[in-house]
């Protein structure tokens, strides 16, 4: 049994994607959740005070705030608009007390991989420095999705490496490379650098029609996944965002009630605690609308 230690448990606004944030909020402390990661798109919907009295009201802590970025112009957007919005997002982070913001690094779009490679290091010598001057640290995640050219996670690794910047960790996304992290359970320096773990189940291999099931509801060793990154000393955010037809199937509620029960299973199973947020006050904050 291990010794008892403790994570932060927070659900992906990408699970509840048709909810507004008080219907969210209303509902995942319903089900014993004090957390939630924010999906920026979705932050444009609502003025920033409006934000900050709801989760004050909620109790709820935002444990990220993903995606903002693209800094490869896959999607349209010049560079320069992509650092613009990661700066907007570092701000929005800073005054939501968030502390961690999960960039999109966009995908090769025509680039070599060198020079997609180069784009990402050049913004986060930029935007890093920023984010560290108001305690924000900068996530870059591997995914397989078409949103990044980052496809595994020493990829994502040697990006850290070779940025050198303190406050730009890895997030690791256990539906996408469960493989990778089994394989590579003794690599401490990608172990060191993980800052939030993203949990949701598959069956089978990865493909573009494949769902991200709730936990439990696939084949992943998603227990023993997360046993790995709790034994190897990390005690950081885990973020469930399960989505698809399953989840629409099933509804909000119910995902909801079967992610309060793996979650109180995992507790049980590995002698692991949920950490509650810490009231703090907050600074006086002028209603304007978010960024997209």
């Amino acid at each position: 049994m291990l010794s008892s230690t403790s994570l932060r448990i927070a659900v992906s606004q990408l699970a509840t994607l048709r909810w507004g944030l008080a219907e969210e909020l209303c509902h995942y402390t319903e089900h014993g959740f004090d957390a939630i990661s924010l999906w920026w798109p979705k932050l444009s919907d609502l003025h920033l005070f409006e934000a900050r009295e709801l989760l004050d009201s909620a109790g709820v802590r935002v444990s990220s705030i993903q995606w903002p970025g693209g800094f490869t112009g896959s999607e349209g957007q010049t560079f320069q608009e992509s650092l613009e919005d990661a700066y907007e997002a570092i701000d929005i982070a800073e005054q939501l007390h968030c502390p961690f913001v999960v960039l999109r690094t966009g995908a090769r779009a025509g680039h070599t991989l060198s020079h997609a490679r180069r784009l990402i290091q050049l913004a986060l010598a930029e935007l890093a420095p920023a984010a560290e001057a108001v305690g924000v640290s900068l996530v870059i995640k591997a995914t397989q999705a078409e949103a990044s050219f980052l496809t595994s996670l020493s990829d994502a690794l040697s990006i850290l490496e070779v940025s050198g910047c303190p406050n730009v960790g890895l997030a690791i996304d256990l539906w996408s490379y469960s493989e990778e992290l089994i394989s590579s359970q003794r690599n401490s320096s990608l172990l060191e650098r993980i800052k939030i773990v993203s949990v949701a189940d598959r069956v089978k291999s990865v493909s573009s029609s494949s769902e991200r099931l709730p936990p439990g509801f696939g084949d992943l060793p998603l227990m023993e996944l997360l046993r790995h990154v709790v034994d190897s000393g990390y005690c950081g955010e885990v973020e469930f965002d399960p989505v698809g037809q399953t989840v629409s199937s099933m509804g909000y509620e119910e995902l909801l009630a079967s992610l309060r029960e793996y979650v109180d299973n995992v507790q049980n199973c590995m002698n692991v605690t949920e950490v509650s947020p810490q009231p703090s006050p907050h600074p006086q904050i002028m209603a304007g609308v978010f960024p997209r």
